[in-house]
């Protein structure tokens, strides 16, 4: 992943981590303060975490960095969670890419750069010794193997997936009965029942492995308090959820697409890496950046950036996050266009991608030919059939104008009651997404004319992102 002595970056670290509830609760202990007698050496990483027992727990990381082929990144923590990494080889990891350990960062957390101590020194001494004695192949058992692992990694893979879809499958069969006593015993006292419930369901689903499926646990558990109408909600997204459990369940009994979808949507893992190395998922093209934005969860920020394939005609959705304060790694500014590889994630639509190479500096942009609304909803409504847990799906919209709605119903609040009409149909802004001084700079750009806007379109209506000067074409993010 890199070179002895080269620090990884935030992305980096964060790609590594099996689903976002890790990727918070790492970037929550990615700063000095609960971490000591810390150091790297050796293409290894090492700290001991204090955590709600009296011992703190003993994390090392093998960086896999010192020129064995295959080797690492591989993780040893004292702690009892069962994902790999888990939250604290993140966070000291995190750490380590902010100069908290090693030499350049003596004076936090304790760091050394001396020999490891004897516990982090035993593991990574039997995980070496394994590594040569299989031809420079092995894992240790400790990470999924690269794309030049021998048969026994490839084996022990198998398996540790095997056991994963099992565990997953258990957890997708207790979900599905807790929905079920929920709905006969009917929603009208969720309300008082309180989060306790919920939060113990999405406690299984953790142990289950199921990230995906605990996400949409706490979001039913929030639902109750979301006020006027919740009980409509609440139904709508149990029905989802049932839905996704059950084609979990018969998963083997999809098509392709549709089952690499259900498995990402319940949370089943899929590596950066190996997306990279697999070139058919590798699309080189001339990206124009539609638009970027950072929406802040916890202590963890998260940048979507939105590209458009010049030649493919390809969305791509790239992913980036900053940790602990510190701002996301990738920065593609809007409306530039950058030659570069894009890496697309499973599942229907493959929307989501991972960055790869990037050939050459960025060039000036141009305005993308965009739709009308009438065909932006049949996209939209098509995408929903392939993916029905589909938040939202972006579109460019052409000669559309911001207009107030004749009806003020279709969307709450002053933002929501405008539209981008072109004409012949309109969509209600939502209301949710573009604030009042976000929705006065659209009017003022648009002048009462039409002009071409991107963003996402959603079931409570349309995100305006960005929008192209209709005298110079130039981007103006929103």
């Amino acid at each position: 992943m890199t070179r002895q002595g080269e620090r990884w970056t935030a992305d980096q670290v964060l790609a590594l981590a099996p689903d976002a509830a890790s990727r918070k609760a790492g970037s929550r202990l990615g700063a000095a303060g609960p971490w000591s007698e810390t150091g790297c050496a050796e293409g290894a990483v090492w700290g001991l975490c204090k955590g709600s027992g009296s011992k703190p727990y003993r994390t090392v990381v093998d960086l896999g960095g010192d020129g064995r082929p295959g080797a690492g990144p591989a993780y040893k923590c004292g702690c009892p969670s069962r994902k790999f990494p888990c939250k604290h080889a993140l966070g000291l990891l995190l750490l380590w890419t902010a100069g908290g350990v090693g030499p350049e960062g003596a004076e936090h957390a304790g760091a050394t750069a001396a020999e490891p101590p004897d516990w982090a020194g035993e593991w990574l001494a039997g995980r070496r010794q394994r590594a040569a004695g299989a031809a420079g192949h092995g894992t240790g058992g400790d990470a999924a193997p690269g794309p030049g692992a021998g048969p026994k990694d490839a084996e022990a893979a198998r398996r540790r997936a095997e056991r994963r879809a099992e565990r997953m499958a258990a957890g997708a069969s207790e979900l599905e009965q807790r929905l079920l006593d929920l709905v006969r015993g009917g929603l009208a006292g969720a309300d008082r029942a309180g989060y306790g419930a919920w939060e113990e369901t999405a406690a299984r689903m953790v142990d289950a492995q199921a990230p995906g499926l605990e996400t949409r646990v706490r979001e039913l558990g929030a639902i109750a308090a979301s006020g006027p109408g919740w009980p409509g909600r609440l139904l709508e997204e149990c029905s989802l959820l049932h839905l996704l459990n059950r084609a979990f369940l018969d998963v083997a009994d999809l098509p392709d697409p549709l089952a690499a979808t259900v498995r990402v949507r319940a949370g089943a893992p899929v590596r950066t890496a190996g997306l990279l190395a697999h070139r058919a998922s590798v699309v080189r093209d001339r990206w124009l950046v539609l638009s970027q934005r950072d929406d802040a969860e916890s202590r963890l920020t998260v940048r979507r950036i939105w590209l458009r394939g010049t030649h493919s005609g390809r969305t791509a959705l790239v992913l980036s996050f900053g940790a602990a304060g510190r701002a996301p790694e990738i920065s593609l500014p809007t409306g530039l266009v950058t030659d570069a590889e894009c890496a697309f994630y499973p599942g229907a639509g493959q929307l989501r991608a991972a960055p790869g190479g990037q050939f050459g500096p960025s060039t000036a942009g141009f305005r993308p030919p965009g739709t009308d609304v009438g065909s932006a909803l049949t996209a939209y409504g098509a995408a929903l059939r392939d993916d029905p847990w589909l938040e939202s799906w972006p579109v460019v919209l052409a000669d559309v104008v911001p207009i107030p709605a004749e009806d003020g119903a279709t969307a709450a609040g002053a933002a929501g009651s405008w539209q981008l009409a072109d004409g012949e149909a309109a969509l209600p802004v939502d209301p949710r997404g573009l604030g009042r001084p976000g929705l006065w700079q659209l009017v003022a750009l648009s002048g009462g004319g039409p002009l071409t806007v991107f963003g996402e379109c959603g079931h409570r209506g349309f995100t305006p992102l960005t929008a192209w000067s209709p005298d110079t074409d130039e981007a103006v993010p929103l």
